[in-house]
C-alpha cells in the first residue's frame, strides 16, 4: 500500500475536502502541508457540516491522527478558534489526534494588517488593477518573515526570552514598514504578553512531525497529504504574481512535512468538470453572461474563508494538462460533474490563441496570460441527472464521453468521480492506496 498526496490542479476550490475525507476513511495520518487559513475545506458528513481552514480533513474522523506540517503558516488565535468551533459541534480534538510540527511559522495580527495595507495601496495606487486577490489574512507577510529568517514559530512560544528577542527582531522590520503605510507602530510588550498567554494552549499540540511521521511510515501507515489551493496558485508555477505564497504542488508535500520525496506516494490530483477562480488574475475561459452565473449558482461558487462569488468559465484542459505535468499527477478526481446537467453543449479548452500564435500551455508573462484567447471544442451535453450516481452504469452516454474526452485531453485518467457533494456520491475507478 502507497500513500496519497491530494492537490488541487486548478486554481483551488476544486472540492479537495470531500476527497480528502472520503479517502481519509482508509488512511491512518491525514497532513497539512503548506497554505495557512486562506484556504478552505467543506466537508459533509451524515447530513452535517464541517467548515475547516487549518485543521487537516481528517480531524473530523476517530481514530485519525491530523497534523499540520511545518510547511504550513499557522494563525495560533484562528487555529484555537476553529479547534473550539469544531468542538462544539462535537468533534473530539486533543493532543492525541492532533499534533503540529514545532517549526511552523506563525501568522501575527500585524502581518494581516500589513497583507490589507499592501492590497488597498495597490487597489488606490493603480485604480484597482494591481490588487492581488489576497484574503487579507497575512498569509503573504507570514512567509516574506520565514524567508527572511525573522519568524516567530511555535517552538518559540516554549521560551520567553527566546520570544522576547525574536519579537524585537521582527518589529525592527516591520514597525519600518508600519510607518511607511501610516499603521501605529506595535509594543513589542504587548505581543508578547499575547504570545506567552497562549503557549500553555498550543504547545501541548507542538512536536518534531517528522519524527513521528517517520516512525509511522516504518510502521506501514497509511499517510495523506492535503494540499490546499491549486497549481494554478502555486508561487512559482502559477499565473504570477497571482498566486498564493507558497507551493501547492506535491513535490510540497515532502519539504512541508518533514518526509522524503520518496515518501509522497501517489499524486492525486483534484478537477471540476468546469473552471472556477476566486480573485483577480488571469481566467482565459471565464463566462461573464448567463452561462458563468448558471454555473455559479447551480455548483454554489461562494469561497468557503471569504464567502467571494468565484469566476467560472469551461473546463480548462490546458491548464489541467500543464498542472498534471509540472504535479507529477497520478490520477484525477473530477468533481461537480452534475453541476453540467441540462446543458445543450458543452466547450472544453484545447489550446489557446495568442495574437495569431497557437499555444498549446499557459505562457508565464503576465501580459501574455492576460491576452490569450480559448479555442474551444464542443461536446454534446445531457439531459439526464448525474447527481447521486455511484458507479459508470449510472451515467449517461454522453457524461461518459465527457469524462474520456477530459482524460484523453489532459492525458490523466480520472481515479474518482464525484456527483455531489455527499461523500458516498463517489464513483471509484482506481484506488489510490492501491498503488
Amino acid at each position: 500500500m502507497t500513500n496519497v498526496a491530494v492537490v488541487g490542479a486548478q486554481w483551488g476550490d476544486e472540492g479537495k475536502g470531500k476527497i480528502v475525507d472520503w479517502l481519509s476513511v482508509r488512511a491512518d495520518v491525514v497532513v497539512r502541508f503548506q497554505g495557512g487559513h486562506n484556504a478552505g475545506h467543506t466537508l459533509v458528513i451524515d447530513g452535517r457540516t464541517y467548515k475547516l481552514s487549518l485543521l487537516p480533513s481528517g480531524v473530523v474522523r476517530r481514530g485519525k491522527l491530523s497534523v499540520i506540517g511545518n510547511g504550513v503558516v499557522i494563525d495560533p488565535w484562528a487555529l484555537l478558534a476553529e479547534i473550539e468551533t469544531l468542538r462544539g459541534q462535537g468533534v473530539t480534538i486533543s493532543g492525541e489526534n492532533l499534533r503540529i510540527a514545532e517549526n511552523a511559522p506563525l501568522i501575527l495580527p500585524l502581518h494581516g494588517e500589513l497583507d490589507r495595507a499592501r492590497e488597498q495601496a495597490r487597489a488606490e495606487s493603480r485604480e484597482g488593477t494591481g490588487r492581488i486577490g489576497t484574503t487579507g489574512r497575512g498569509i503573504g507577510p507570514a512567509y516574506e518573515d520565514k524567508i527572511a529568517r525573522r519568524a516567530i514559530r511555535v517552538c518559540d512560544l516554549a521560551d520567553r526570552t527566546v520570544l522576547e528577542a525574536k519579537i524585537h527582531e521582527l518589529l525592527l522590520h516591520h514597525n519600518a514598514l508600519r510607518r511607511g503605510f501610516g499603521i501605529p507602530e506595535i509594543e513589542g510588550r504587548e505581543l508578547l504578553e499575547r504570545l506567552a498567554a497562549l503557549a500553555p494552549r498550543l504547545l501541548p499540540f507542538a512536536e518534531p512531525v517528522w519524527i513521528r511521521l517517520a516512525e509511522l511510515k516504518r510502521a506501514g501507515r497509511r499517510i495523506l497529504f492535503e494540499g490546499a489551493q491549486g497549481a494554478m496558485l502555486d508561487v512559482d508555477h502559477g499565473t504570477y504574481p497571482f498566486v498564493t505564497s507558497s507551493n501547492t504542488l506535491a513535490a510540497q508535500a515532502a519539504l512541508g512535512s518533514g518526509v522524503g520525496p520518496g515518501s509522497v506516494g501517489y499524486v492525486l490530483g483534484i478537477c471540476k468538470a468546469y473552471t472556477t477562480r476566486v480573485g483577480a488574475g488571469p481566467f482565459p475561459t471565464e463566462l461573464e453572461d448567463e452561462t458563468g452565473r448558471r454555473l455559479g449558482e447551480r455548483g454554489n461558487e461562494f469561497g468557503t474563508v471569504t464567502g467571494r462569488p468565484r469566476r467560472c468559465g469551461w473546463f480548462d484542459a490546458v491548464l489541467v494538462r500543464q498542472a498534471v505535468r509540472l504535479g507529477g499527477i497520478d490520477g484525477l478526481a473530477l468533481t461537480k460533474l452534475d453541476v453540467l446537467d441540462g446543458f445543450a453543449t458543452l466547450k472544453v479548452c484545447t489550446a489557446y490563441n495568442l495574437q495569431g500564435q497557437l499555444l498549446h500551455h499557459l505562457p508565464a508573462g503576465m501580459a501574455a496570460q492576460a491576452a490569450a484567447k480559448p479555442v474551444y471544442e464542443e461536446l454534446e451535453g445531457w439531459k439526464e441527472s448525474t447527481r447521486g450516481a455511484r458507479s459508470f452504469a449510472e451515467l449517461p452516454a454522453n457524461a461518459v464521453k465527457y469524462v474520456k474526452r477530459l482524460e484523453e485531453l489532459v492525458e490523466c485518467p480520472v481515479a474518482l468521480l464525484s456527483t455531489s457533494p455527499d461523500r458516498d456520491d463517489t464513483i471509484l475507478v482506481h484506488d489510490p492506496f492501491a498503488d
